[in-house]
């Protein structure tokens, strides 16, 4: 299963899964909550900044990774700003815009410090009250952890579609691109799916 752990020593990685996930969520869900104001906009820009370099992965390290995932959202961005921008205005278009990236690059931190087996045991505790109401922890946090894992595998494989389009000397765009990702993103979703078979889930 991909993985975008990076190996440290930091409190973050040091900390148990179970909080870990507990403190950021609180963390996401409060900046997510911030008002739609000019005001609101340095918070959210602030808070990644400094929860990715004191992650404990070194300030450096920290910051090219906070780097990577702005650019992997920027599409995100682009679109969320445009949207509200166009319906909302310019104010509420860059506090809105910047508190749910900033909630998503706050999610981040936790797969780049915890190991997924750790995520995925943590979780799997988490959910094992809800077996009362008949819910398999085993196979809700498997398919979490197995969504949030696949993510980077699309956006790879966008990446070389792009890269392939421009090796032809073709100009990247939706519309050249989107027959050959969905052919490479169900030949991983069937590759997923032999690869739990294999392994007795269903």
């Amino acid at each position: 299963m991909l993985t975008m752990y990076r190996p440290g020593d930091g409190w973050l990685h040091r900390m148990p899964a179970g909080p870990k996930l507990a403190l950021f969520a609180v963390v996401a869900v409060v900046v997510a909550a911030l008002p739609p104001v000019w005001a609101a906009v340095p918070v959210a820009v602030g808070v990644p900044l400094v929860l990715y370099a004191a992650a404990g992965m070194g300030v450096g390290t920290g910051l090219r990774a906070l780097g990577s995932q702005v650019w992997a959202l920027r599409w995100m961005i682009a679109v969320t700003a445009a949207g509200q921008l166009i319906f909302l205005g310019l104010e509420p278009a860059a506090a809105n815009t910047a508190r749910v990236a900033a909630a998503v690059l706050v999610a981040g931190v936790v797969p780049l410090t915890t190991p997924v087996s750790a995520m995925l045991d943590a979780l799997e505790r988490g959910l094992r009250p809800l077996r009362v109401v008949g819910v398999d922890p085993a196979r809700v946090a498997l398919l979490w952890m197995v969504t949030l894992t696949t993510i980077p595998v699309l956006a790879r494989h966008a990446a070389e579609v792009r890269d392939a389009q421009r090796a032809r000397g073709l100009r990247p765009s939706l519309v050249r691109g989107t027959l050959p990702f969905l052919v490479v993103a169900l030949r991983h979703a069937d590759d997923l799916g032999d690869a739990l078979a294999s392994r007795g889930i269903r």
